[in-house]
């Protein structure tokens, strides 16, 4: 059973900047494209962004472009998010994804497996 699990969350003021990681056991990592979605309290889940199998493609939400990075360690099983120029806006629940398929995707439908979630607060 693939199990993913987050950690790097916290409190930042804005601008600042915080990384998260996302170690993934019990599945073939380097065969799976990973994404990260985010849930603000009161809305829905949002897409983050996502990284191709091999790390060599991304996908960026409009609102994290320029300042979100999302990159991938196959030889120690995790994704990373790192989070730089944070806003009060980024504040929410990050969730880490993975899918069967090998390609980026912004649609939370093509994602298999879950995180339980890490908490991200940024005050202004």
């Amino acid at each position: 059973q693939v199990q993913l699990v987050e950690s790097g969350g916290g409190t930042a003021q804005a601008g600042g900047s915080l990384r998260l990681s996302c170690v993934v056991s019990g599945g073939t990592f380097d065969k799976n494209a990973m994404g990260w979605f985010r849930r603000a309290p009161g809305s829905k889940r949002e897409f983050v962004a996502s990284i191709s199998f091999s790390g060599h493609s991304f996908i960026y939400a409009d609102s994290v472009k320029g300042r979100f990075t999302i990159s991938r360690d196959n030889t120690q099983n995790t994704v990373f998010l790192q989070m730089n120029n944070l806003r009060p806006g980024d504040t929410g629940t990050y969730y880490c994804a993975g899918r069967s398929g090998i390609a980026p995707s912004d649609l939370s439908v093509n994602y298999d497996a879950w995180g339980q979630g890490t908490q991200v607060t940024v005050s202004s």
